[in-house]
């Protein structure tokens, strides 16, 4: 199966921005097991603005895009070499690549990131994506890496895209807000009264909110690739992923 994985800011650093190392350290490990068993996976990952305001001990994340692009700068450096130290451990080789939107708008462009892409897979490489945040623009970012990684499927063909997250799955309210609240397991159409759901942001480190997540699951499910929401506290449920259990919420492609 190839697998898109898109690990949230919230799943690899605490709320200081700096690295949360014990649990970067699992996730790695399960997601080498999983390469190991013969899927393909290509990781967005998220974190390069938030672990640059840790390096650079900052209060805050900057507001100001000029400031968040220097923070992507210095904290991109850092999550490459840990992922690259890490994933080498278990004799896994990464490869970083990092777009804007024209590169996936534009069909010779994204022909040769598919081309690149292809080639690392043969080459039992481990792509890892992140948003060019260092050069994007308020116009023409892409906003999330939800979004991200629902396009860099699309574009590879991969079956199925999972997003880690900070909460269990879809929900038909907000379950940090309403006790009552219960787990939506599959979505197969995403209708106004699905989309209505998805409200409020991400973490103070992240971009991302549940409305992304089913944005990311139009994208996906509407060129054939399914898409799971799931926790991303603990790394050894992606394992139900790839054995096929019931994790999450799975919304299914429409043209299945």
């Amino acid at each position: 199966m190839r697998i898109v994985i898109k690990i949230g800011t919230s799943n690899i650093t605490y709320s200081t921005g700096c690295l949360n190392l014990r649990h970067v350290e699992k996730l790695v490990k399960v997601i080498s097991d999983i390469k190991n068993a013969g899927h393909e996976v290509i990781l967005v990952s998220s974190g390069a603005i938030a672990m640059g305001t840790g390096k650079l001990n900052l209060a805050s994340r900057p507001s100001e895009i000029a400031g968040k692009q220097a923070c992507a700068a210095v904290g991109q450096c850092e999550l490459m070499y840990t992922y690259d130290r890490l994933f080498g451990e278990y004799n896994h080789t990464v490869a970083q690549i990092l777009l804007t939107a024209p590169d996936l708008a534009n069909d010779e462009r994204c022909q040769k990131f598919k081309a690149t892409v292809a080639k690392l897979l043969d080459f039992k490489a481990l792509p890892i994506i992140n948003e060019n945040d260092t050069v994007a623009t308020e116009e023409i970012e892409f906003g999330d890496n939800d979004t991200l990684a629902a396009k860099v499927a699309v574009s590879v063909g991969a079956e199925l895209l999972v997003l880690l997250s900070d909460i269990d799955g879809l929900y038909t309210a907000d379950p940090r807000k309403d006790a009552s609240a219960s787990l939506i397991p599959e979505v197969h159409k995403l209708d106004d009264e699905i989309m209505a759901l998805g409200s409020g942001a991400g973490s103070a480190h992240g971009t991302g909110g549940m409305i992304t997540k089913l944005r990311a699951a139009k994208i996906a499910t509407a060129s054939g690739c399914d898409m799971i929401i799931m926790n991303g506290d603990a790394p050894e449920k992606l394992y139900s992923v790839t054995d096929g259990e019931p994790i999450g919420t799975r919304f299914f492609a429409t043209d299945n």
